[in-house]
């Protein structure tokens, strides 16, 4: 079953709990919260949000619950580009891979790793 999608600042709050797992409510307010304006109970509604959608996990450890991520690194990064690719660009990769020729801005590594990914997806095409 996919997962809900995935906001902005819910994806940069998985970033920050990743680095960090496992962390309480109060320290992810005073990491977090603090640097993007939010309050403590903004970052307990995010969490909880979070944790319903299935990207965080939580246990009661020493009177408090420590969150950290319910899936790997990138699961939600993977899913919230899945997302984009499907619901802005219909399912096409065209117009982003368009868009960053445009951009011309790709590191070598990142182009490194453009290269990579392709030479992959011919070897599965092959395989099929």
């Amino acid at each position: 079953m996919p997962r809900s999608s995935i906001g902005d600042q819910e994806l940069a709050l998985l970033r920050h709990l990743a680095a960090h797992e496992p962390v309480s409510v109060g320290e992810v307010a005073a990491g977090f919260g603090e640097t993007q304006g939010l309050a403590r109970s903004t970052v307990l509604t995010m969490m909880e949000r979070l944790r319903a959608k299935g990207y965080l996990k939580r246990r009661h450890a020493q009177g408090v619950y420590r969150y950290s991520t319910a899936t790997g690194p990138g699961e939600a990064m993977r899913s919230a580009v899945g997302q984009f690719v499907e619901k802005t660009l219909s399912g096409s990769v065209s117009p982003f891979v368009a868009w960053m020729a445009e951009r011309g801005e790709v590191s070598d590594n990142e182009l490194a790793e453009l290269q990579a990914l392709v030479k992959q997806l011919k070897t599965t095409r092959k395989e099929k």
